[in-house]
């Protein structure tokens, strides 16, 4: 009985591990690389020399690039393993006409969180239709439509 305890226990603890599994995403120590980044001397060949390609170029916006870095690892036992973010980066780069650096924002995991975003929000555009005038213009455009007739 003390044996089967003994193996179950040993089972338990080898299977521990001393260092804490960490998973990066994006570019790491983007807050050491951004440092060599200088504002109206850096141009993109260098920027993508630095840091790679960026994580997200800005939609409408071709000349502000994001690069992300998030570093997260499981939690303790008593927060049941849950993934804990530690390190989590952005860096918003935007760059003239020319292609060289002019504005360089870095924002850290605690920055973020103190970013105040808008409570405004955008309605609908199209029109919001109720069930009886959706069948019922539906209707109306197969009445209105014109009959086709085979021709035999």
């Amino acid at each position: 009985m003390h044996k089967i305890i003994i193996i179950l226990i040993f089972l338990l603890l080898s299977n521990c591990q001393r260092n804490p599994v960490i998973n990066t995403h994006g570019v790491p120590f983007l807050n050491i690389k951004q440092k060599n980044l200088i504002i109206k001397k850096t141009n993109k060949n260098d920027v993508k020399k630095i840091l790679g390609h960026p994580s997200t170029v800005a939609i409408f916006d071709n000349s502000i690039w994001i690069y992300i870095e998030r570093t997260r690892t499981k939690g303790k036992l008593l927060k049941f393993g849950q993934n804990i973010t530690n390190k989590n980066n952005v860096l918003a780069l935007e760059f003239n006409e020319y292609g060289i650096l002019i504005k360089k924002d870095f924002y850290n995991k605690n920055q973020i969180n103190e970013i105040k975003f808008t409570k405004n929000t955008t309605g609908t555009i199209t029109r919001e239709k109720n069930f009886v005038y959706s069948f019922l213009s539906s209707l109306r455009q197969k009445i209105n439509k014109p009959v086709t007739r085979k021709k035999n």
